[in-house]
């Protein structure tokens, strides 16, 4: 392979000539190869580095256009259940039916707080590169006494970050019981509206409304979900998650 420049690529392309055939098949024979040579030279060209990187732009919108990105704790990590029963292996399957070329990534982890997601999240963007994130963190936050000033800061950054990647954000709103006292319980649960008004992006109010009350539809624990109750939380998400795909 040669190159007169060597930011450019060109190929050779090889022709057998037979010695047998006439000069004038052997000058026509080459006169079509120089033909050839020159068409690909050119085709390839314009395809090298702008067309490459045309291509790459191209391929990596579609991957965004298409992926759906939930980032939540063990809610949606289907605490005490196999993965596939939970809410979202059933959006999976519901969005295979109405948006069939978009892909669920869950990147949720049992026991995960704002701390933790914003530790992951710049890998997670940059993996999966999506056009829809959605959040849904907070409780394990509230349990451990964060400090609201700190989760607020946390969940705007999840937030933030997200949308500088090109992602549309829902933050998932959740409570947490009312033993830590009114003050407290009502600034967290109050910090999921102002985040989503700062930053623009969509709210879920309440994602266990008409669960968390409903002691049949929750585990022992009084905190997670049971098998039974995943559809009706992934009914109270699915309308925001409509929202974000239009």
């Amino acid at each position: 392979m040669a190159t007169d420049s060597p930011d450019l690529i060109s190929w050779e392309i090889p022709f057998i000539i037979s010695s047998s055939q006439p000069a004038i098949g052997t000058r026509f024979w080459r006169f079509s190869a120089l033909i050839m040579q020159c068409f690909l030279y050119r085709l390839l060209r314009a395809f090298s580095v702008p067309g490459l990187l045309f291509l790459l732009a191209i391929t990596t919108t579609a991957a965004r256009a298409n992926t759906l990105l939930v980032v939540g704790d063990s809610i949606s990590a289907a605490y005490g259940m196999s993965l596939d029963k939970g809410w979202v292996a059933l959006l999976e399957g519901r969005m295979a039916v109405s948006y069939p070329d978009h892909e669920v990534v869950n990147a949720s982890i049992s026991g995960e707080t704002t701390d933790g997601a914003l530790r992951r999240i710049d890998t997670l963007l940059e993996q999966h590169q999506p056009s829809v994130v959605l959040i849904e963190l907070g409780g394990n936050d509230g349990l451990r006494g964060f400090p609201i000033g700190r989760f607020r800061d946390n969940l705007r950054q999840l937030a933030t970050k997200s949308q500088a990647a090109g992602a549309e954000v829902i933050v998932a709103a959740v409570r947490i019981p009312p033993n830590y006292g009114n003050r407290y319980t009502t600034s967290f649960h109050d910090s999921y509206a102002l985040v989503a008004k700062e930053t623009d992006s969509i709210l879920a109010p309440f994602i266990l409304e008409g669960i968390a009350t409903d002691p049949a539809l929750m585990q022992a624990d009084g905190i997670h979900p049971r098998p039974e109750a995943q559809r009706a939380l992934l009914d109270n998400l699915y309308p925001y998650i409509e929202e974000s795909l239009q």
